[in-house]
C-alpha cells in the first residue's frame, strides 16, 4: 500500500485517479481548492481543502507521502507551472531520500503530430485551450530542470477523445506522439487513464520522462 496525495482531486481526472487508487487499496489524500468539488471523491479518501500552488500546503501533504499526483483541472491562471515549482522546492527541501515521487498529468496539446509539430502550435488546436497547454509546457520545463532530489513522471492524455467511459483495464503507451489504433483513432477514457496512472505509481517505468497513453 502506498500513501498517495492527489492535487486537483476535485476535477474529473483527479476524481478518477482517486477512485482507482482507493480501488487498489492505497491510502489516499484528495486535495483541491474547491471544497464543493471534493464532495465527489470516494469516502475512503481523506479530503483536504487548500491552495495546491502554495509551497506550505504542498509540503504539508508531501512530507509523509510516497507519491504526489498533480492532476489540476483547466485554469486561466498559471497553476500548472506554479504547482510544479512548489513541488520542486518541496522536494529540494525534503531531500532525495524523503521526497515523494511526482506524477504530473500533462496536456495532449504538447504532443507532436505526424509532421513533428507540437499540436498546440497548429491551427487546428482550439484557441481557448492554448493558454492552459502553454502553462503545461512551462510546468514540464520546470520538472525537466529539477535536480536529482525529484523523481518525476509526466503522463499525457490524448489531445482529443478523452472523457468518461468504460473501464477496460487496457491501454498502450507512446513517447512524443499520440497512441493510435489500426484505424488511426486516438483516445482513452478517464477510467483507463487513471488505471495507467496507478500502474505507474505501483511499478514505475517512465521515471524522469514524459509519455502518453491511449487505446
Amino acid at each position: 500500500m502506498a500513501r498517495i496525495v492527489v492535487l486537483g482531486a476535485g476535477g474529473q481526472v483527479g476524481r478518477s485517479i482517486v477512485a482507482e487508487a482507493v480501488r487498489r487499496g492505497h491510502e489516499v489524500t484528495a486535495v483541491d481548492q474547491d471544497q464543493n468539488a471534493l464532495k465527489g471523491v470516494p469516502r475512503q479518501a481523506t479530503a483536504v481543502t487548500g491552495d495546491v500552488t502554495a509551497r506550505d500546503m504542498v509540503q504539508q501533504q508531501a512530507q509523509n507521502a510516497d507519491v504526489v499526483v498533480v492532476a489540476l483541472a483547466g485554469s486561466a491562471r498559471p497553476e500548472h507551472a506554479n504547482t510544479a515549482r512548489a513541488v520542486v522546492e518541496v522536494a529540494n527541501k525534503l531531500g532525495a531520500n524523503k521526497a515523494p515521487a511526482v506524477i504530473h498529468i500533462g496536456n495532449g496539446g504538447l504532443l507532436e503530430n505526424a509532421d513533428g509539430e507540437r499540436i498546440v502550435d497548429t491551427q487546428e488546436f482550439p484557441a481557448a485551450e492554448r493558454k492552459e497547454a502553454l502553462d503545461q509546457a512551462d510546468a514540464l520545463d520546470v520538472l525537466r530542470a529539477a535536480k536529482h532530489n525529484l523523481k518525476w513522471t509526466c503522463i499525457v492524455p490524448p489531445p482529443r477523445n478523452f472523457g468518461p467511459g468504460r473501464r477496460r483495464e487496457a491501454y498502450r503507451t507512446a513517447g512524443d506522439r499520440p497512441v493510435t489504433d489500426a484505424q488511426g483513432n486516438i483516445g482513452i477514457s478517464y477510467e483507463d487513464f487513471a488505471f495507467a496512472v496507478l500502474d505507474e505509481v505501483e511499478k514505475p517505468r517512465f521515471r524522469n520522462k514524459r509519455y502518453t497513453v491511449g487505446y
